[in-house]
């Protein structure tokens, strides 16, 4: 039954209304007042027109950075067809196009260092990190399954990349004010408390998803850690690897830009704050 929903709906998706004959995937999220999001016209007529070119001229129309340049691409353009490279299949194509426009996400958000170059900003650099990890697991996401908050971004991309701006300046704060329970040892390593909080913990134990109220007080505990460690258990949740040998499989550590070793200790450090807000592994 799900199968053929999903295909009801890829098939509601397309549309054929431009001249050229181009079919242009339809977006899927819809405003509060019901309404799907819709592409400015003037950007679902320039798709129309850059998806019949070579995609080497494509490549080269979408590099140019100017945007009073008369061939410029927009940026909505580019997370168009990223996405639509999902439904060919074909990596090559999409690290060609996600290159470009990770390339602008990052020329969007404030440097760490300084005007003069000479200092640096923590705040500026961890909201850099936040907002650059978070757009990239979105895209990552997106390959395997339709995420609906990348509509916004073909809609009006600067505003997008702003709101996720916003929420990573909010959210550094929070994390700079908020009291830490848990911590590193001087050398970096996990605290033996935190070692020992975490054990062999496993939140997403088979018998305690069976629990209705369970999973509530899990989903209440994981959106109340830092965001680094919320995403690694979100994406974990997801059956996204923290590594790989593989170089084609998407990790954890790549997505977040972490090597495994700092990826796994975040981890246990979210399983130890996980054990402790459900109850310090009582017996249940």
């Amino acid at each position: 039954m799900m199968k053929h929903w999903e295909e009801a709906v890829d098939a509601q998706e397309t549309t054929a209304s431009n001249r050229s004959g181009v079919v242009i995937n339809g977006l899927r999220k819809r405003r509060l007042s019901g309404e799907l999001y819709e592409r400015d016209p003037k950007i679902e007529a320039l798709i129309a027109e850059l998806a019949v070119l070579p995609r080497d001229e494509l490549i080269a129309r979408a590099g140019i950075m100017k945007r009073s340049d008369p061939t410029y691409v927009p940026s909505e353009c580019l997370v168009y067809f990223i996405r639509a490279s999902r439904r060919d299949n074909n990596e090559a194509w999409f690290e060609r196009l996600y290159r470009i426009l990770i390339e602008r996400v990052l020329r969007c958000l404030p440097r760490p260092e300084s005007s003069d170059g000479k200092t640096e900003s923590l705040t500026r650099g961890v909201v850099r990190d936040k907002v650059f990890s978070r757009f990239v697991e979105l895209l990552s996401a997106d390959r395997a399954t339709y995420i609906d908050k990348l509509d916004y971004f073909e809609v009006r991309f600067d505003g997008a990349v702003a709101s996720l701006r916003r929420d990573a300046q909010e959210q550094a704060w929070r994390d700079e004010n908020r009291s830490q329970a848990l911590e590193y040892d001087d050398s970096g390593e996990l605290s033996p408390e935190v070692e020992a909080a975490a054990g062999a913990h496993d939140p997403f134990a088979a018998s305690d998803l069976d629990d209705a109220a369970y999973r509530l007080r899990l989903d209440a505990a994981i959106e109340a850690l830092p965001t680094e460690q919320s995403r690694i258990i979100q994406m974990m949740r997801q059956g996204f690897p923290i590594d790989s040998k593989e170089p084609d499989v998407m990790t954890i550590s790549k997505v977040l830009g972490r090597s495994e070793k700092t990826v796994r200790t975040y981890r246990d450090k979210a399983f130890a704050a996980l054990r402790a807000a459900m109850g310090d592994g009582e017996e249940r």
